[in-house]
This record gives structure tokens, sequence and C-alpha cells, in this order.
């Protein structure tokens, strides 16, 4: 059964997804994602979609297609398309594939972003990649299911979500879809979301936690060094303090190695600014910025709590924080004057670790296995703050992709067209495999 069911399903029709994704490719310039310069409008998406599926839905009477298009914001929907199968709370989902995308300058392009171009196996523009391709891809396995009608146990559920690249406007995409209990049914069966890369499961992801830190001295004439508290030197020294303690409180975890993470958790700084002054003024202001990338091991408040720590033990005790030179100083007795470090934090995520004993991760091992000829698990500290949600929600979270991480945000974004043929692969072995459960 499991052998016809894949026969009937067979393989990618190229043809109609490269057709699909030139129309959503089009439509990319308008569901770029920055507000508030640039708010998505993902129903432009929707609506090729529709315009593929709705032909085999209950809605047109043309086939077993169930589909739910729901929007908290104008013009801003998600889209869930069911087709049934026979045996009730038996079910698969393939979740994730967002309609809205990072931001892409013509200028900067080889090619232009907003229109899909063929390069041999290079389909070429914003959104090919992440996630317009997906969205496509998922489109398509949902459209060949409603043509050919296959009698499954499994319910096969596609979501299609808005608002994933950006989260400032809140209240979109799947986080109420998931407020509404509209996917609770989607607990009682695998989920896998599909928004990673380079077409093998990605089982762990990091938390972030954003931080600034203020640093506060006294301006002065550098000629006269012994009147200033240097507010970069003061910087400079105190996050080497705060690194040094992070990397001992934090240090790489046993389990990083068993889920593959590229790196260890980091804490380091990726933005300098000051108020501006003439070269030969010491700074008395300024702010250091950055993040901290967690893998999914250690508790994000703790390492918030802990950093505060670190932050208010140097200011204790900033007479003993390593100085340059012989007049560098941050402490003015004479003028009662304290260097201060202030730390802050914006919206903080946490990682997330996949169950590698689910049913869900073993059948996506051996499709990918079946398909791609190898399967290598990996993980990233990079966030996908919306996984770790679901899973904390109770479903059983996977992820993969069929896109290309070395494009992935980048400029001259492409996939290629033999890898989203396999994802479809990937996809009919997998509906396989859990029917004969």
């Amino acid at each position: 059964m499991a052998s016809s069911m894949m026969e009937s399903l067979g393989s990618l029709n190229k043809d109609s997804f490269v057709s699909l994704l030139s129309k959503l490719i089009g439509e990319s310039k308008f569901v770029q994602n920055n507000p508030p310069e640039l708010i998505p409008q993902e129903d432009r998406i929707v609506n090729h979609v529709l315009d593929s599926l709705r032909p085999y839905s209950t809605e047109s009477g043309g086939g077993p297609l169930v589909i739910n298009h729901v929007a908290y914001h104008s013009g801003r929907g998600n889209l869930i398309v069911e087709y049934p199968g026979s045996v009730p709370g038996k079910i698969v989902s393939f979740v994730g594939m967002h309609m809205d995308v990072v931001t892409a300058n013509p200028d900067e392009w080889e090619f232009d972003p907003f229109s899909l171009s063929i390069d041999g196996d290079k389909l070429r523009g914003r959104g090919t990649t992440d996630c317009l391709g997906h969205v496509a891809l998922v489109t398509e396995l949902m459209k060949r299911l409603g043509e050919t009608k296959p009698v499954l146990k499994s319910s096969v559920v596609a979501v299609f979500i808005a608002s994933e690249e950006n989260s400032s406007i809140p209240g979109v995409g799947v986080d109420m879809l998931v407020k509404d209990k509209l996917l609770d049914n989607l607990k009682s069966g695998p989920l896998f979301w599909i928004d990673t890369a380079d077409k093998q499961p990605c089982i762990g992801t990091g938390g972030m936690i954003p931080w600034k830190l203020h640093v506060t001295g006294k301006l002065f004439h550098s000629g006269l060094a012994h009147k200033a508290i240097n507010a970069m030197e003061l910087g400079m020294e105190g996050l080497k303090e705060i690194q040094s303690r992070f990397y001992r409180d934090f240090p790489p975890h046993e389990q990083e190695k068993v889920y593959g993470f590229a790196t260890p958790s980091t804490m380091k700084p990726t933005q300098w600014s000051y108020p501006g002054g003439g070269i030969n003024q010491i700074p008395g202001d300024c702010t250091v910025s950055g993040d901290v990338r967690l893998t999914p091991f250690y508790d994000v408040k703790e390492v918030m709590k802990k950093l505060q720590e670190y932050v208010d033990d140097i200011n204790s005790n900033i007479e003993k924080l390593a100085t340059r030179g012989p007049v560098s100083k941050y402490v003015l007795p004479e003028e009662n004057l304290r260097g201060r470090l202030t730390l802050s934090f914006d919206e903080a995520s946490a990682g997330v670790a996949c169950n590698l004993d689910s049913r869900g991760f073993h059948v996506l091992c051996k499709a990918t296995e079946e398909v791609v000829g190898h399967v290598k698990p990996y993980s990233i500290t990079g966030t996908l703050p919306l996984i770790r949600d679901l899973k904390d929600e109770g479903f059983d979270v996977q992820t993969s992709g069929y896109g290309l991480m070395a494009t992935y945000h980048a400029k001259n974004e492409y996939c290629l067209l033999t890898d989203m043929c396999q994802g479809f692969d990937v996809f009919v072995r997998i509906i396989s495999q859990l029917e004969q459960d």
C-alpha cells in the first residue's frame, strides 16, 4: 500500500513548481518584513496558493482539500490546508513555510531580487531559499494529494504562516494560530517545520539574548588623561571581564556533541557607539551592544541573571578592574566620581533541542537517507523562536529545509531545483512511512 501511494504521488512536477514559484517571487517586493517602513502583505502569496489548491478543495467541490484562511491583520493571512485521512487523530503536518521575506536592495544584487530568474539548476530571487521556495514546494505536495486522492490513514496538514522574519508587530502569525487552538489537532502526530536548509534534519537551534552595555566615565582633554575616566577603556576591560566569567559559567555542554552544534554558547560584542567628539577628547560615554547565542541546554533567564550579577560585582569593585597604562583609572576620588556599567536587554528567546527519540525524527532521518543518500543531522545557534514555543506547547517538532544555508538572508539568494525535487520526495516518504504504523 505504501509503495502504491508513493507511485500515486510520484515526483515533483517541475514545470508547475517553477511556474508557481515565479508568481511568488514576483510578489516578494511586497512581502518584505521590516516595519515600520516595510509591512508585508502575505495575502498576496496566499492568493497564488489558493489559486493552485482551490480547484481541489471542498470549497469548489473539486476535491478533498479543506482550506482555512485565517487573518488577524488585514492583508496578512495564514493558510491551513488539510487532506483528510481515514483514522481520527492520526496526522502529519508540514508547518512554518512563511510568506514574508527579509529585505533586498536591488542595487546590491547581480540580478533582480524581485523576479524569478533561472540559471541552469539555480532558481534565483529573494525568497527562493527562505522561504517562498518551501511555500511553493508544499503547495505542490498538497495539490498532488488533491489531484490523486490516495486513501490515507493519516490526515496531512500544511500550515503556511505570516510574519516569521520580524516579530515587532505581534499577533499576526503562528503564535495566534496556537493561541486560538487552531493547531491543537497537530499534537497527535509529528510536526515538520520546513524552514531550514541543506536537506538535512536540523535538530537544535540556539537562544538569543540581545544586550546593551552602557558605559559612563568622565569626558576630558586627552592631554590631561589623569583627569578623565575613559569610557572606551572601561567598556573594553569591563566587557572582557564579563565575557571571561560567562565562558567560565557556561562552558561547552556535553549534549552539544550529541546534537552536532557547530559552536557552543557565545557572548560577544557586535556594535559600538559613542556620542561623538574630537580626537583630542577622552569620551565620557559609550555603548557596546551584542548578543548571547545560547545552546538549548542552558536556561536563558539564568544567563541573564548571571550577566547582571557580573556587572553589579564589577561596579562594586571597579578599582580592581584592569586598566591601560599608568594614568588609566575608573575612579576619581577627589571628584567623588566612579565609572559605571549599566546592562540592559532586548527581547530574548530560547533555543530548542528536538526529540531524538520521536517517531517524527526517525521517519525524517530514514526518508532523508533514502532520498539524499546520507543523513547527518546538524544544529546551529541561529534562532527559530517559534519552534521552541511549539515544543513547549506539546508539539513533536522536527525541522528540515531544502534551500541553501549559504544563501540564507544573503544577497543573490537562490535555491537549486534538484534540491527542491528531493524535498518533495522526502515528504512523500515521510507520509508513506507513517502509513505503515
